[in-house]
């Protein structure tokens, strides 16, 4: 073994031992590096690269990347490891993609997470004071077990990651924004691969789920459709209750996939499309329904029993499940004429995987592993759906929001969280940061009829850096709640460029993102020209800062009930419009920043500065 600290040099530590110079020999080593969790097969031996502090099992090499980024793996045969530690000083969060993942700083005894092609992704950062990261990684293969968490005994923080037969993990300790450091190991991911995104899917979209959960007839979503129009929402996704005349909300009808509730479906698509809205089709893709005939044809190849959901989970490793439910979900784009599928539940394939009762692989099996078979059965739906239609769209969900699955998606949508601003905001700005190329949506936004038009704008406001969708009754909206729908809506679409492709620094983890901030990088979706533009939004009665020279358009969006928005550190004359939520110009005219610091602006408002 050899140490270095210049970028791009490799080390090794074939045959090297934890009595090696320069690491505390022998049982005291064991002692301080795994007081909790298991060790791999051939135990761990230290590994110096950049300064940074390993131990690994198996022949392992390490290499610098850039200034503080470290790329290091480690080879079997058997099961590999690679933990480090870094002192656990101004720390404040641990962050990941997870739903309500984020916001604490776990006991290194803490259970590990697994993650697999259908259900999580292997990334994390610690991040510190003033959100710096002090530690960020990402795996290179999507089935990882990994662990994070304080050592009670020195205050470090230690991260493990372990896999089969290879490893690779790259770690970021260059205490850039955590945002920063995460976006470049999402692009770390995505390196070779396309990405094939619509333009439809950053466009507003309607869901049909809150608002009507399975009470689905053509009239209603036809009425839901040209009402959202009006409005901005371009594309439509009916949820559950089209295939089935029952209300009871369960899933023992999944599998079939008979449009029940929507007679003439291609006729009914077609007027839709009238109004110029997109189609999108729910399916709950992993079930078979024990009241369908599907059960029967198939209900013999289960990976498990989901009972309490009136289904089975069907097993991807058979290529009969594959060609079964490919053929079924692909009616909606080559028969129906529809724009894409809502592919929902997918992460149920690794649940079941994971339970101690999981099959082996029946005979007729094709794939080693369930996660070969999702693979395959996602790649097939998603060539087919394309083939018919090259826009075609496909949504997915936290938490299967793995890098393994880009290709088989066009957009990832926050895990539910109903009528919760403040849950969608976080889910969001998680799965953002992660996503690499894919738009990120929120869950759907709903709120009581009698929601006052400065919250439903808040609403709004807690998803500004994804794609909305919103799931109302929009007949029954009074004309002050459309107004500021309307409102919001345009700012999503004329800055979409931006908010939803600009680089992304969330402030504050530990609180839940009390303030976003999006800059503008001129990467353009041809939705809008935001070069020199920055979003702000503000959740908390929190300054802005206003400095800089790299911004021509600056915008704020207040979702506090503070109105007294205070800016710091601007020069220089601007001019300053001031709209209310519903879009109304309460203020206009122009200021000298370093005079005017603090700008009242309503809750659910947005101040616009322009040079």
């Amino acid at each position: 073994m050899t140490e270095t600290n210049d970028t791009g040099t490799t080390v090794s530590t074939a045959g090297a031992t934890a009595g090696t110079s320069g690491t505390t020999a022998g049982a005291a080593a064991a002692d301080v590096w795994e007081p909790h969790a298991p060790t791999a097969a051939g135990g761990l031996r230290p590994l110096y690269a950049d300064g940074l502090d390993l131990r690994v099992s198996g022949t392992a090499t390490a290499r610098g990347v850039a200034d503080g980024v470290v790329e290091v793996t480690a080879e079997g045969p058997g099961e590999v490891r690679i933990e480090w530690r870094v002192p656990c000083v101004d720390a404040t969060a641990l962050w990941t993609p997870e739903p309500r993942g984020t916001g604490w700083l776990p006991a290194a005894w803490s259970a590990p997470r697994r993650t697999s092609l259908a259900n999580g992704a292997p990334i994390a950062a610690l991040v510190g004071t003033g959100d710096v990261a002090l530690s960020a990684f990402a795996a290179g293969r999507p089935d990882v077990l990994a662990g994070a968490g304080v050592v009670e005994e020195t205050g470090e923080f230690r991260f493990w990651a372990q896999a089969t037969d290879r490893l690779t993990v790259r770690i970021d300790t260059s205490r850039r924004h955590f945002g920063r450091a995460l976006a470049d190991l999402a692009a770390w991911w995505g390196e070779g691969r396309t990405a094939d995104i619509p333009e439809a899917a950053r466009r507003p979209a309607y869901s049909t789920w809150y608002s009507m959960h399975q009470d689905i007839t053509p009239k209603g979503v036809e009425t839901q459709a040209a009402l959202g129009k009006e409005l901005g929402l371009d594309v439509i996704i009916v949820d559950d209750g089209w295939m089935t005349a029952d209300r009871t909300r369960g899933y023992a009808h999944c599998g079939d996939w008979e449009p029940v509730s929507l007679p003439d479906t291609a006729a009914h698509v077609r007027r839709v499309h009238e109004l110029g809205v997109r189609y999108m089709l729910w399916y709950a893709l992993p079930f078979i329904g024990k009241d369908s005939a599907a059960y029967r044809e198939i209900g013999h190849l289960a990976l498990a029993d989901a009972a309490h959901m009136g289904a089975i989970v069907a097993d991807p490793r058979h290529p009969e499940v594959r060609a079964f439910l490919t053929d079924r979900l692909v009616r909606a784009v080559e028969e129906w004429g529809m724009d894409g599928l809502k592919v929902d539940f997918v992460d149920w394939f690794a649940r079941a995987a994971e339970r101690d009762d999981a099959p082996a692989a029946r005979p007729g099996a094709d794939c080693a592993s369930v996660d070969e078979g999702v693979e395959r059965l996602l790649a097939a739906i998603r060539g087919r759906i394309t083939a018919a239609n090259p826009e075609a769209m496909i949504e997915h969900r936290q938490p299967y929001v793995s890098p393994g699955l880009w290709p088989y998606a066009t957009m990832i949508r926050a895990t539910d969280c109903p009528l919760s601003p403040q849950e969608n905001r976080q889910r969001t700005i998680d799965v953002r940061l992660a996503a690499g190329p894919v738009p990120v949506h929120a869950d759907m936004l709903m709120w009581h009829r009698e929601e006052p038009a400065e919250q439903v704008a808040c609403h709004l406001i807690n998803v500004l850096f994804s794609v909305p969708q919103i799931s109302v009754d929009l007949a029954a909206q009074s004309e002050e709640q459309r107004e500021a729908i309307a409102f919001w809506l345009g700012v999503f679409r004329e800055h979409a460029d931006t908010l939803q492709l600009g680089e992304l620094l969330p402030a504050r983890p530990d609180l839940g993102y009390p303030m976003v901030t999006a800059r503008g990088t001129g990467g353009g979706t041809g939705v809008g020209t935001d070069t020199g533009t920055v979003a702000v939004a503000r959740y908390a009665a929190l300054p802005v800062d206003a400095s800089g020279d790299d911004w021509r358009t600056l915008l704020v969006a207040n979702a506090d009930a503070d109105p007294d928005v205070r800016l710091t550190g601007g020069r220089g004359q601007v001019t300053v419009t001031v709209q209310d939520a519903r879009g109304r110009i309460v203020r206009q005219g122009e200021v000298e920043l370093d005079r005017a610091d603090v700008i009242p602006v309503p809750r659910g408002g947005m101040l616009t500065l322009r040079r």
